[in-house]
């Protein structure tokens, strides 16, 4: 692919910006809301953020994918963060892409090299936005122009997306989608909260399968989450049952086959901002946390799931630090559970490891701190490493170690 016209002059601006010499060596970023919830404004200047989206190849590279400027940038490290190499800009024309807390791009990479992207494209309209999607079939060195996967050409809110891919040809991209949603208020109808919608690629990301609903009455801006297996992509989010109830479902995307993951009976007439985190471990177990402030259960919990069956909730953090957002990763029987808390003067990463597949756990660790803002840490294994990525305001991107 070749890069596209005007690529190059927003690529020379996004190289000063980001960091590609020493992962420690913090940004100047401003980290503010945007003046409308979920919702950034043309108007105004695009502020760099936190949220990054991470993954690591089959190399043991670590790549990241974060927004500077309007930019959706990506690098990769082969020493383990201690420098990554120049980045290369993904969409030749700026965008205001979602990338803050719940909302961030994420990328994927196969087994051939061929790198995944997605993003939200927010919109000038309050919460309305667009999926995107762009790869690399060249290793990272340029990206195909990015398209709109949702299909409907409606004006609406489609947000929150995630991605997976099986490591081969076939990707999955889920989302929250309020299509629905304003197709019944124009006719007077009644519908709470969004719904999930899907879109599959069998041929490495070429094309695009039409999009389909996997189901209606979701939480509206609490992320989604998917993985892979061998039955298929699987996917979790916050689904509301009754008038208010706002607990976590799963469902195979290809069955549509509902499942709820807990009971926790959180009602509540708002969307807390809290998604939940799922992976699959070799036998096929799925793990699952999530957060809740239910009648049931309140706190961050843990559960492995296997076709009906499921684990007790292991509940895990500390609630009296904010223990919230919470994230997994899993090879065969190693699982590794990240979370952020606060203990009133600084950020933390913290980190939890299995390696009997979710059966017994290692005491939690705080692995790394910050006197300023921070994302959320996010978990990575590959081959015998346990690695955490972790970029906050003062310190930049660190990648560590969990033995």
């Amino acid at each position: 692919m070749k890069t596209a016209p005007g690529r190059s002059r927003l690529a020379q601006t996004a190289a000063a910006l980001l960091l590609s010499g020493n992962a420690g060596t913090a940004l100047p970023h401003e980290h503010m809301p945007p003046a409308n919830p979920g919702q950034a404004v043309a108007s105004r200047p695009a502020k760099p953020t936190l949220a990054i989206g991470a993954t690591v190849d089959s190399q043991g590279r670590i790549w990241l994918a974060r927004v500077e400027n309007r930019a959706l940038l990506v690098s990769h490290s082969a020493d383990d963060g201690k420098h990554f190499s120049a980045p290369v800009v993904v969409n030749a024309e700026p965008e205001n892409i979602g990338a803050e807390g719940e909302n961030r791009p994420k990328i994927a990479v196969t087994r051939n090299g061929t790198l995944h992207l997605t993003w939200t494209l927010l919109l000038p309209q309050p919460y309305t936005g667009e999926i995107r999607y762009a790869r690399s079939t060249d290793g990272g060195k340029t990206y195909s122009a990015p398209i709109t996967i949702n299909d409907d050409k409606r004006l609406a809110s489609h947000r929150f997306d995630s991605l997976v891919s099986d490591g081969g040809d076939r990707l999955a991209i889920a989302w929250l989608d309020g299509r629905d949603r304003d197709a019944a208020k124009e006719k007077g109808d009644a519908f709470v909260g969004a719904s999930v919608y899907f879109s599959r690629s069998d041929d490495n990301g070429a094309s695009f399968r039409a999009n389909r609903k996997l189901t209606d009455h979701t939480c509206e801006c609490c992320r989604t989450a998917l993985t892979w297996t061998t039955n298929g992509p699987v996917a979790l989010w916050r689904n509301v049952y009754g008038t208010n109830t706002r607990d976590f479902a799963l469902a195979h995307l290809d069955s549509g086959e509902l499942q709820r993951l807990a009971d926790d009976e959180w009602n509540i007439d708002a969307c807390p901002h809290h998604g939940g985190g799922i992976a699959t471990g070799g036998d096929g177990t799925l793990h699952a946390v999530w957060y809740t402030h239910g009648k049931n259960r309140q706190g961050l919990f843990y559960r492995q799931v296997k076709g009906d069956r499921m684990s007790a909730p292991m509940a895990f953090g500390n609630p009296q630090a904010q223990a919230g957002h919470a994230t997994v990763a899993a090879n065969g029987q190693t699982v590794l559970v990240t979370w952020r808390e606060f203990d009133g003067q600084a950020y933390g990463a913290m980190a939890m490891l299995s390696r009997d597949g979710g059966i017994s756990w290692n005491e939690p660790r705080r692995i790394a701190t910050t006197e300023d803002a921070a994302d959320y840490p996010i978990p990575l294994i590959h081959s015998d490493r346990m690695q955490v990525v972790w970029n906050t305001l003062r310190e930049g991107v660190r990648i560590m170690e969990v033995e």
